[in-house]
């Protein structure tokens, strides 16, 4: 009997390797189901993927995992794990994040969106260790505009690498009630912000939180900048807040307009200004129906989750 050469016997391993590892858009792509757990203690629980509904984001992912197989640089990396957070598989997307940061130490990009994920299956303490680590990585560099992997209706990108970092340290630092370190993250943010929509995201944020902390002469100073001819791209529902935090919209303009009535951005915003206002039972009951009808991975969302546990 012959003897098959060792080098023949490897070669045959890699090529099987690497024919397991390459994927197509049609792939089957397995979730786990139960992401987390809710501040009230609710599971947070996902669907499987339907393969013809979903197939634009499993196709995407597959592509996503395939460059990073054949080539792990941090870029890969990245949308590797936002291509699988699209999917909202935020544990696996975590998990990806993490081993970048294993070869990728010194990469403010990849505590940027595991903080991010952590924020979204309620991890508020890791989140702000994984802000505030990126926020000590960008000190004396240079801001870049981070691509979107959901393009807005411009494919305009508004966000930057800074103003995420700030943006997200604040929001972690809200979510936990505590509003000194949300509005000094928030400030940053406001001051990192070089386009409209940057600019009334943290002002949205900012005139939330100084109106909680009782200081309304400043959160008055927070609107003057805002106006009825500003450029807005993608953050419109914290801009028609903003302008109805003015007086500038009613209530029922900024509620019925069909492209923001299901918003948790608009939901939140105004649950919120009927608890500074001194309405808490009319908070209450638009915080509750947020709850029942929105999306358990929204901002809005969480933070009325996150008011609603308080108050109980």
């Amino acid at each position: 009997m012959k003897k098959i050469p060792t080098v023949i016997i490897a070669l045959t391993l890699l090529c099987s390797c690497n024919q397991n590892l390459k994927t197509t858009k049609n792939d089957p792509v397995h979730l786990d189901t139960l992401q987390g757990i809710s501040f009230s203690g609710v599971a947070l629980t996902i669907k499987q993927l339907d393969a013809k509904a979903d197939s634009v984001r499993i196709s995407n992912y597959n592509t996503a995992r395939s460059n990073y197989i054949s080539d792990p640089t941090a870029d890969n990396i990245i949308w590797f794990g936002r291509r699988t957070a699209y999917l909202v598989d935020y544990k696996k997307a975590i998990d990806i994040y993490t081993k970048g940061i294993k070869t990728f130490p010194e990469d403010a990009r990849f505590y940027r969106h595991r903080g991010h994920r952590f924020i979204s299956i309620r991890k508020l303490d890791k989140a702000i260790v994984d802000f505030t680590k990126a926020v000590e990585l960008i000190k004396n560099s240079d801001d870049v505009i981070e691509p979107d992997g959901i393009p807005n209706r411009l494919n305009t990108p508004v966000s930057s690498l800074h103003t995420n970092i700030w943006y997200h340290l604040g929001l972690a630092y809200y979510l936990q009630d505590d509003m000194k370190n949300a509005l000094s993250a928030f400030q940053d943010c406001l001051l990192a912000s070089k386009n409209d929509d940057m600019i009334v995201a943290a002002s949205h944020w900012l005139y939330m939180i100084l109106r909680q902390m009782n200081k309304d002469d400043d959160a008055k100073n927070i609107l003057s900048p805002i106006h009825e001819d500003m450029n807005i791209i993608e953050n419109i529902s914290y801009y028609k807040l903003l302008l109805f935090y003015k007086e500038l919209l009613t209530e029922d303009q900024l509620t019925t307009d069909d492209s923001l009535g299901a918003s948790e951005a608009i939901r939140f915003g105004l649950g919120n200004w009927y608890a500074y206002n001194e309405n808490p039972e009319q908070a209450k009951a638009i915080f509750e129906h947020l709850i029942e009808h929105g999306n358990w991975a929204g901002f809005g969302y969480i933070a009325a989750e996150a008011y609603l546990t308080r108050i109980r």
